[in-house]
């Protein structure tokens, strides 16, 4: 092959976080700590936090990651829904994708792959828990069968603004 040929596209993957990943998901995390309300943290997750979470990750609570042309692009995790015995087969999931790769369909590809992880690991139901002007994120979890169950009305605050968070419920 010519330099001028196109090459075909290595797809997007998704696979289990490592520690090699702390920095980009940290790069990530932040960007939505510092310029939305995608999370209500106000402070960047340090390098040492970082690695504390994905420690934290195992088993049927784990952090993945989307690599594009070898550079992590985004990250999802399943996370307890509360620490009571009677939640234990509920799951909360979280996902974040670059600024610069959002568009191209890896939200899409991490829940799907966390409600796979989530179903294998015989939970029952999977929560989200959305910030009420995140419509983007709204209509991604709606297009893989999650359901608005309800709205906390201005249950945090960022930016000196009350935010809304939105509820939504898949079954398993």
């Amino acid at each position: 092959m010519s330099a001028s040929t196109p090459q075909p596209a290595v797809p997007t993957t998704i696979r289990t976080a490592e520690t090699r990943d702390a920095d980009a998901i940290a790069t990530i995390y932040n960007h939505f700590v510092a310029h939305t309300t995608s999370t209500f943290d106000l402070e960047p997750r340090t390098r040492a936090e970082q690695l504390e979470w994905l420690m934290s990750r195992s088993g049927a609570f784990p952090a993945t990651v989307a690599i594009d042309d070898g550079n992590v692009v985004g990250f999802g995790s399943l996370s307890e829904f509360r620490p009571r015995l009677a939640y234990r087969t509920s799951v909360e999931n979280s996902v974040y994708v670059s600024p610069d790769a959002q568009g191209r369909g890896i939200g899409r590809l991490l829940l799907a792959d966390l409600i796979e992880r989530a179903t294998l690991h015989g939970f029952h139901t999977m929560i989200a828990r959305i910030t009420g002007d995140n419509e983007p994120s709204v209509n991604l979890h709606a297009q893989l069968g999650f359901e608005i169950v309800g709205t906390e009305r201005e249950i945090g605050r960022k930016f000196g603004r009350w935010l809304d968070v939105v509820v939504m419920q898949r079954m398993l």
